[in-house]
Formats: structure tokens, sequence, C-alpha cells
């Protein structure tokens, strides 16, 4: 039987709202357990720039135990009763440095929980692209970087996207952020395949990805920057307590 146009008309407008009405109740009834999975591996990311997780490792619990969240100032100064969890590193980063909240995660010592064995530091910029972030984790020198994590919205396949591999990450650990009383930072080089190991401020560079690499030091320079103060007052204590 042929149906009329209104027929048809009033049809499609039905299924539509009926689909968009169920896709709005599984989008907002999934929302809790995305926002835990969110969660869950930004604690990981916290988590893989000092340790080697294992599977089966309980992330939640270790987290619990060994992390204490800050959030401070430009200054250095501690923000009391602020959560680090809840500032929103992207848009900080849209601010000027001297306006920014900035979290930092202290790892704990497992047999002291008073003593700090590494400072995790949440860091943004831009690559080629589109937005590059991660963390940096420093030993409790607060100078030597233990570890880092950096991942990346649009960068290219096999090129600057290499900066999410662990051969482009490892190259960061041992490096030094101070010169000095001053910073540094870590930069990488241009070109690849040469010998940094004794230079505390140099890493390779990845060929076809200069761009890229000019981000990465860009992004480092500007947040070690921003946490001086805050690792120049606590570096003089053998604890950050």
């Amino acid at each position: 039987m042929r149906q009329s146009n209104l027929y048809i008309v009033l049809y499609a407008a039905a299924i539509t709202v009926v689909c968009g009405g169920a896709l709005a109740i599984a989008s907002q009834s999934l929302k809790p357990l995305q926002d835990a999975n969110i969660e869950l591996e930004r604690k990981k990311n916290i988590l893989s720039t000092v340790m080697e997780l294992k599977d089966g490792d309980d992330v939640e619990k270790l987290y619990a135990s060994r992390v204490k969240e800050r959030v401070i100032d430009f200054n250095g100064n501690v923000k009391s009763g602020m959560k680090a969890s809840t500032v929103v590193i992207a848009e900080q980063y849209k601010l000027k440095p001297e306006e920014r909240l900035l979290p930092v995660y202290e790892f704990r010592n497992q047999a002291d929980t008073s003593k700090i064995d590494n400072a995790v530091m949440p860091v943004y910029g831009y690559g080629l692209w589109n937005n590059i972030w991660g963390f940096v984790a420093l030993q409790s020198d607060l100078n030597t970087v233990q570890g880092v994590k950096f991942e990346h919205a649009g960068e290219t396949p096999g090129l600057g996207a290499r900066i999410t591999s662990e051969d482009i990450q490892s190259r960061y650990k041992g490096k030094m952020v101070f010169d000095g009383e001053n910073v540094l930072s870590v930069v990488m080089q241009k070109g690849e395949g040469f010998d940094y190991s004794s230079d505390p401020h140099k890493v390779d560079g990845m060929s076809g990805a200069t761009l890229t690499g000019k981000g990465v030091n860009n992004m480092l320079k500007d947040y070690f920057a921003c946490y001086q103060n805050y690792l120049k007052k606590n570096k003089k204590t053998a604890s950050l307590n």
C-alpha cells in the first residue's frame, strides 16, 4: 500500500526522536563509566612515569597509597583545598604562566610515606599539527628525570607520533632539568642517530619530525619555567614536606 508523503515525514520524525532519545539515554547512563575510565587512565599515566606497571596491578589501590596530589601556583605555593585532578591543563595552558594552576603528583616512599620518591608534573603544548601533552617525573633531587609520558592529538604516524614510543621517551631518563640554579630544561636535537649520553640536557632527535621535536622542547621549557619556583623551593630539602 502506497503511503502519503505526510505519513513518511511523520514516520521519519518519530524514528529520529526515538533513536535520538535512546542514544541520549545511553550516553548519559554510560558517562560515569567513561569518566571512571578516563580517571583510571590518568592515574596509570602518572604511575607509569615512575614505575613499571604489571598486568594485575591494582592501579587504584597503588595510586591511593603512594600518590599525594597538590596544586601549586607559579610562586611554588601550595593552593590549599584544591584537588589536582580537577585542574584542566588544557584550560590552564591558555593562561599566562604566572596565572596558571599547576598540579603536582608526589609519589611517596613505600616504607616512609613522609618522604617523596618522585614529583610528577603535567605538561602541555603544541606539536606540528595539534596539541601534545604528558607527564614528567623527577627524582627526589627534583632535578633528574625519572621518566616521561607523552601523548598527542594528531602528529604524523611514524614521524612525530613517535613521541609516544618507549624508544623516544626512554631517552629522557637520567637527564637534568637544572644547570646550577637555573632551569635549562632538556632539549631534543635536530637529526637522529647521535650520542648525547654525556650531555645532561640533550636527547637525540626524530628523523623527519623536527617540528614536533621543537614542540616538545617548547612544552618542556614552558612548564619547567612554571614549576621552577616549586622545584627550587623544595630541592633544598631532603623531603618535600
